[in-house]
């Protein structure tokens, strides 16, 4: 089978890697490159193609790309001034007391 042939993939990873690609056009990575990471993606999340005759169909992933969003989060958060976080927070608190849940 040559390189790039998509035939071992399900509908569903090719579904997958298609909205990948879309959200990646979406915001502004060309096409091509956009392509290369929704793939890598689904190659990441579900360790390659899962047809019959490929190795490991019906295997459970941990959709670890899924995941890695919680690792970038905080870079924001810890670049903003201590003082702007503080008042952040005291405002949600005073929002939280006002609206118990």
């Amino acid at each position: 089978m040559p390189r790039g042939d998509k035939g071992k993939y399900t509908a569903k990873q090719k579904r997958k890697a298609e909205h990948i690609e879309e959200s990646y056009e979406n915001r502004g990575v060309p096409e091509q490159e956009a392509e290369r990471r929704a793939w890598a993606t689904v190659n990441k999340d579900d360790g390659g193609g899962k047809q019959p005759g490929g190795s490991g169909q019906n295997k459970h992933t941990g959709h670890p790309a899924a995941h890695k969003g919680g690792k970038l989060g905080g870079k924001a958060s810890a670049a903003r001034p201590a003082a702007s976080r503080s008042a952040a927070a005291k405002k949600a608190a005073d929002t939280s007391s006002r609206h118990p849940s």
